[in-house]
């Protein structure tokens, strides 16, 4: 049995409408689900096939740090997809600092956010301080880099000029793991 901790504001969303979201999070990854909706505590006990569920805690997490219901299940498609989070408060110095690396990486009207997206093909949440991304191994690494690049103070412009050629790199098969 795995235990994962869910804000409380996220709760309802892995529940989802009358239980629907819990019970097809259970049914496809062969788990079961305990929600104690009051500390936000999960807990997630493998119920059939044991690699799936290997992948249910991070299904549960990735809903819980802002992930669309629909878009945790992807990482049951196939297994080279994987979800990562990155701690900005980690990176920061303080509250301020925080909020303004977060500021960088959403950039401006989610523009940076979006790209990252649109470049990689990975799906990017910032949610509270934490940036998730949902992908290939290939897109994960990506974006982690440009956001290393943009945490550690890099101009947006040379973190689009990456994607992009990331982007060019990974659209024509080439081999993206020395980045």
């Amino acid at each position: 049995m795995q235990h994962v901790k869910v804000p409380q504001d996220r709760i309802g969303v892995l529940i989802g409408e009358g239980g629907s979201t819990m019970r097809e999070i259970e049914q496809r990854a062969e788990v079961r689900l305990d929600i104690d909706s009051e500390n936000g505590s999960v807990a997630i006990d493998s119920v059939g096939d044991p690699v799936l569920g290997m992948i249910a805690p991070d299904i549960v997490r990735a809903v819980g740090r802002g992930f669309a219901p629909e878009d945790a299940l992807t990482l049951l498609q196939d297994d080279m997809m994987m979800f990562e989070l990155i701690d900005i408060d980690r990176h920061s110095r303080n509250k301020n600092d925080m909020r303004r690396k977060k500021g960088r990486l959403i950039g401006e009207n989610g523009r940076t956010r979006e790209l990252m997206e649109e470049l990689t093909g990975a799906d990017v949440v910032i949610y509270g301080s934490t940036l998730g991304i949902i992908g290939k191994a290939e897109e994960v690494q990506v974006v982690r880099r440009a956001v290393e690049m943009i945490l550690d103070g890099a101009p947006h412009g040379a973190v689009y000029s990456f994607l992009e050629r990331k982007h060019n790199e990974l659209t024509q098969g080439f081999n993206v793991r020395n980045t």
